[in-house]
């Protein structure tokens, strides 16, 4: 009989009731049902695996953190990334960077050498505690078995607490096989399972929901009152926080015209006579929001909710008006005040938009219902004019092909229950510019918080793990999609299915058109050689159609949608084309 060689024999799992049981266990308890990892730390995977908890493994650490970070965004609760020690976990630093400025609640377990190996130079040893310090809430190393629970909820109350983000533990290899506490249950004695000593669920987030006082909240219902010329600004808070029905029901009770930023985008419906869209950096020629600038530059009051007033959000600072009055609801109260001092309205964003909702009805809007008919004749007409303006590249029938004509093709099909991801760059200004929110709440998602490139497609993979009902839509550039081809594969492999359509202008569209504004001259990585994506994605296993005729853009869409897996769309691009931001072409042509 012949005999295989050790490591090519599967006889069972060794280890039972270990501390990677009772970290199995303990995520159960949280409510994880999934986790992003590549199978190391083995042991956890493999009680993780017992337990029931499903791994997507990705190819690289640096996408699985990213579909992680859409996971959660969508899901609304805690997302769980693993990694080996040493260059692994190197490659989560970014999408956990990205995580801590966009407050998105990712808990890592990163793998350490054993505790006896520590400070010998052990294989991929590395000072992780350091690594981590400037990208997560809290990093903690496990030593001690009987205190893993401990650290296992520590690390959901960080990431879920407060202003949400990234939270990381250390777990040494041997720590994991070690066995733990062990329970003799009365009923089963000759049985032995690990004790839990905790029973709180903890994956969700916000995990607490604070308000701003009384006081505070009644002052701002007075502002609003007397306010002239007032206009709401959403950030991304208002979806981490799931407020946005009480957006739209402020903007309603109180006749607010309500703007968003692009990660606020969705908060409220596009197609509500009070919605102008996004007003951001990108109201030059074309833009569909660009009759609208004046609502933010002349409001006598900006209420900004979930709004960091980031570069890009506030047009290099110069959008939002230096003499206004301001309030500033947010859950981080160092945010609140940062670049426009304002009215502080610390806590939940849902939390304090329903209490600020009960204290107007206690106060007279009459002036502002009165105002309301020729403010919605005003941002209608904007509307109109801006679709008018921008119907040259949006029908465009020119080849290579217009992104706005890309986009037109996906508005047609867009339904309030899908999702649509856009890598950083100028795809998340394609799709904040010319896509509508149908609902409030509709989600329209991209990297923006460190606005890292390539990052788009693994997010929208984390996006269809959390919501597998929904379409989802991903538009990434050739730039961006050349950093996670391989994930094409995890799609293939987990059955994640994605309509994913790639801009293939054969560029780095926003480094060269950039440069040139600025510099005058562009440098010459901004050129690839001729790709083919769609074959790219047929070599590992998904659709792939090249599209070269814009008529041909909406049958494409359409068979992606019917199609049972992932399908790239390569759509040969214009070069040329850019989105519409403010300071490429800042006198307006």
């Amino acid at each position: 009989m012949e005999v295989k060689p050790a490591p090519l024999l599967t006889n069972g799992l060794k280890f039972s009731g270990t501390v990677a049981h009772v970290i199995a266990a303990a995520l159960r308890r949280h409510g994880v049902e999934t986790t992003f990892g590549q199978s190391l730390p083995s042991m956890l995977h493999l009680a993780c695996e017992q337990a029931g908890i499903r791994q997507v493994a990705y190819r690289t650490e640096n996408a699985g953190g990213c579909m992680a970070d859409g996971f959660a965004r969508i899901s609304g609760k805690p997302a769980v990334v693993t990694g080996q020690n040493g260059p692994a976990a190197t490659l989560l630093v970014a999408p956990l960077a990205e995580a801590l400025k966009a407050s998105i609640p990712v808990i890592a377990l990163v793998q350490e050498v054993q505790r006896d190996q520590t400070d010998r130079n052990a294989f991929q040893e590395f000072d992780h505690l350091a690594l981590f310090a400037s990208c997560a809430k809290l990093v903690r190393r496990v030593t001690v078995a009987s205190r893993v629970e401990d650290y296992i909820d520590m690390a959901f109350t960080a990431a879920c607490t407060g202003k949400p983000g990234p939270a990381v533990l250390l777990l040494p290899a041997d720590l994991l096989v070690e066995p733990a506490d062990l329970l003799v249950e009365p009923a089963a004695a000759a049985e032995l399972s690990p004790s839990p000593r905790r029973a709180a669920s903890l994956g969700r987030f916000p995990l607490d929901r604070t308000t701003a006082s009384r006081q505070a909240i009644r002052e701002a219902a007075t502002l609003i009152a007397q306010a002239l010329r007032p206009v709401v600004i959403a950030g991304g808070g208002v979806h981490s926080s799931g407020a946005c029905e009480a957006l739209a029901a402020l903007q309603e009770a109180a006749h607010l015209p309500v703007a968003t930023t692009v990660m606020g985008k969705g908060g409220v419906d596009e197609h509500h006579p009070l919605s102008p869209g996004v007003i951001a950096n990108f109201l030059g020629p074309y833009s569909h929001s660009r009759s609208q600038k004046t609502l933010v530059s002349e409001a006598d009051l900006v209420i900004l909710v979930g709004n960091r007033t980031n570069q890009n959000g506030t047009d290099s600072w110069t959008l939002y008006p230096r003499d206004a009055r301001y309030i500033h609801i947010d859950i981080d109260g160092c945010e609140v005040g940062r670049n426009y001092e304002a009215l502080r309205l610390v806590g939940d964003a849902r939390s304090i938009l329903e209490d600020l909702l009960e204290a107007l009805a206690a106060v007279d809007l009459s002036n502002a219902r009165q105002r309301r008919p020729a403010l919605e004749q005003q941002i209608a007409a904007g509307k109109r004019r801006d679709r008018e303006a921008s119907a040259v590249v949006r029908l465009s029938a020119q080849a290579p092909i217009r992104p706005e004509r890309i986009m037109e093709a996906l508005e047609k099909r867009l339904q309030p229950a899908d999702i649509v991801v856009a890598d950083a760059s100028y795809s998340s200004l394609w799709i904040s510019n010319y896509l509508t929110a149908r609902r409030p709440g509709m989600r329209f998602i991209s990297p923006r918080g460190l606005a890292g490139l390539g990052w788009g497609f693994p997010m929208a993979l984390g996006a269809k793990v959390a919501s597998p009902s929904s379409t989802v839509y991903c538009l990434v550039g050739d730039g961006g999609f050349g950093h996670v081809w391989s994930e094409l594969e995890t799609a293939a492999r987990m059955g994640i299915k994605v309509v994913l359509v790639v801009i293939n202008n054969g560029i780095l569209g926003f480094q060269k058109h950039a440069e040139n504004v600025k510099f005058g001259a562009h440098t010459t990585a901004v050129d690839f050689a001729k790709v083919s994506h769609a074959a790219v994605a047929q070599a590992a296993g998904c659709r792939g159609v090249t599209v070269t005729d814009p008529e041909a853009l909406e049958q494409a869409f359409d068979e992606a949608v019917a199609c049972a897996g992932t399908t790239l769309l390569d759509v040969i691009c214009d070069p040329d084309a850019f989105p519409p931001i403010t300071f490429f072409t800042p006198d307006g042509v």
